[in-house]
């Protein structure tokens, strides 16, 4: 089957290329699943789960992508909930290889039903950025209605759905970015828009929860603006600086299905819209996954058509 591999943690995204590999067969409790579509997350290169197993050994030629909708066409031993020819999405495991191949197997737990009336394209750009969005938030974000939120990158991937949800649930959101991603920020819902570039974060007063796509310099000067008892959310890794009276935050995004069922719901209904910028067919990711400039939304590759 055809599969885009990473070669050379060095080279990052110039290190991949498009090679055959093997169809997986699924282990116990797996399935395997054509895969028709597959986000991908540009971070990949810095998660160490991309270059070695838990055991710290070489992963050679790993097979990247992490989020992705298909059709199940095998199950393994002991495997339940799920049926041959289902359609699905979700994540797979950091450890194992992704979905940026025709098939991908994947652990049966990690997966969610796929709706007929919600087409591949959109459900592979869902899990991460929506999960993020939602975990953060809610699971560790604690948010509440009334609340206000500091939405970092909010004409992004993960933004423009933090910005979405934190709105549906009764937040007041402040949406940042550059200049030129006011107008998307504020499609997306958010009730006022900061341009980082140019407009002081101190200016903003105070809010509840910040949620931190960016980390460095803009998430010390975040942390200063929290109220007591607020809440500093990062996706960035390791978080540098912590609210005066607060709580600070960093996790990875985790699969849970019935987190799916509730984001998809969402986009069924028209209560959420995805963020999709590039796509490209299989046969075309080495660029569109290695871009020459910067790129707004999800990067999509359809494997099938």
């Amino acid at each position: 089957m055809k599969a885009v591999v990473a070669t050379d943690p060095a080279a990052e995204a110039a290190g991949i290329t498009l090679a055959e590999r093997p169809e997986p067969r699924p282990a116990i409790n797996d399935v395997v699943v054509e895969v028709h579509a597959s986000g991908f997350v540009p971070a990949e290169w810095e998660w160490p789960s991309t270059w070695v197993d838990r055991a710290g050994r070489d992963r050679a030629q790993a097979i990247i992508g992490h989020e992705f909708a298909g059709v199940v066409t095998s199950l393994g031993y002991g495997t339940t909930g799920l049926s041959l020819g289902q359609r699905v999405f979700g994540i797979t495991d950091w450890h194992r290889d992704g979905t940026l191949a025709e098939y991908a197997a994947v652990e049966a737990r990690n997966l969610a039903p796929l709706p007929g009336n919600v087409d591949f394209t959109v459900a592979a750009s869902l899990p991460i950025s929506g999960l993020t969005a939602w975990q953060g938030l809610f699971q560790h974000g604690r948010l509440r209605a009334g609340q206000s939120v500091l939405a970092h990158g909010a004409a992004g991937a993960v933004g423009s759905v933090v910005t979405q949800l934190a709105r549906e649930f009764g937040a007041y959101v402040i949406g940042t970015g550059r200049a030129a991603d006011r107008q998307a920020a504020l499609d997306f819902g958010a009730n006022e828009f900061l341009d980082l570039s140019t407009e002081d974060l101190d200016d903003i007063g105070g809010v509840d929860v910040v949620f931190d796509v960016i980390g460095a310099d803009i998430q010390r000067r975040s942390a200063r603006i929290i109220r007591p008892g607020g809440t500093l959310v990062s996706v960035v890794g390791p978080v540098e600086a912590r609210p005066a009276d607060g709580l600070a935050v960093d996790f990875v995004v985790e699969s849970v299905p019935s987190q799916l069922v509730e984001i998809v719901d969402r986009v069924r209904d028209g209560r959420l819209r995805t963020h999709i910028g590039t796509v490209a067919t299989l046969d075309d990711a080495i660029p569109a996954l290695n871009p020459t400039e910067r790129r707004k939304g999800k990067t999509v590759i359809h494997v099938r058509p």
